[in-house]
């Protein structure tokens, strides 16, 4: 899916709001790490097209950034040139990052967006949680995000707020929705639209699968990969979380010193 989203990605997320809400939290939890922002290593991982990666380098973080999908690893590093920033950046899915950067120690990981559920399985989930934790320093900083699917699956949306987009010489449009499979997985698919000015829209369809992970599953594997001091929280804004309201379910967490 991603490979080929990859050239709409930027203009499927309005970066700049995004940024703008998601960044003061995400700085406050990096601020609790001691030290200085240009000694602290941060591993941005399922890093797309770069922008969070490139915000934090702004600050002036040391970061590295990795991504299952070159096609994505392209345009981070296009993004990054552009920001003037410097990022490494490594192709590696979940359960291989760490094997990427061998006897690396991060200060902070982080797994933002809606990227954790593409784990295939519970099993898959806890081999991340150790791929993440195998990164980190001790004490280091964990930050995850992803949709609270403890609402979604009592509620069973299908369909998603559509997102637009338009330049000067082109237009998008985006459509996301689910299928609830029978076995407990969900059909995530984004129906792209696309024209340039007196042009018929042309029409792309791509898909994948994510693990609605529960929150009771996920503190379970929190837990049992050696994290810590776990905090939960409804959205970015650092709202209480509540199973039945949020729209995000995040945490921050420790590695075991």
């Amino acid at each position: 899916m991603y490979d080929k989203l990859a050239m709409h990605y930027d203009h499927f997320v309005d970066w700049k709001s995004r940024l703008a809400f998601e960044m003061p939290f995400i700085q406050e939890q990096l601020a609790l790490l001691p030290g200085e922002p240009e000694n602290l290593k941060l591993m941005d991982t399922a890093s797309g097209t770069g922008q969070h990666a490139i915000a934090l380098a702004r600050l002036g973080y040391q970061v590295s950034a990795s991504d299952l999908y070159p096609q994505m690893l392209n345009i981070a590093n296009t993004n990054a040139l552009a920001a003037d920033v410097n990022i490494r950046l490594k192709t590696a899915g979940f359960g291989n990052i760490a094997e990427a950067f061998p006897g690396e120690s991060f200060d902070a990981v982080l797994c933002l967006g809606n990227s954790l559920p593409h784990v295939k399985s519970l099993a898959d989930l806890q081999h991340t949680l150790q791929d993440f934790a195998a990164l980190m320093a001790p004490n280091a900083l964990l930050l995850l995000q992803q949709r609270n699917f403890d609402a979604v699956m009592r509620a069973r949306n299908r369909f998603m707020e559509p997102q637009s987009q338009q330049t000067a010489d082109q237009e998008w449009l985006f459509f996301r929705f689910y299928d609830f499979e029978p076995n407990g997985t969900i059909q995530f698919s984004i129906l792209t639209l696309t024209r340039k000015p007196g042009s018929r829209w042309e029409t792309s369809l791509t898909s994948t699968h994510l693990l609605p992970i529960l929150f009771a599953d996920m503190q379970n594997a929190l837990e049992m990969a050696g994290f810590e001091q776990l905090r939960f929280y409804g959205n970015l804004k650092g709202e209480a979380f509540d199973p039945a309201q949020s729209g995000d379910l995040i945490v921050v967490a420790r590695k075991a010193k």
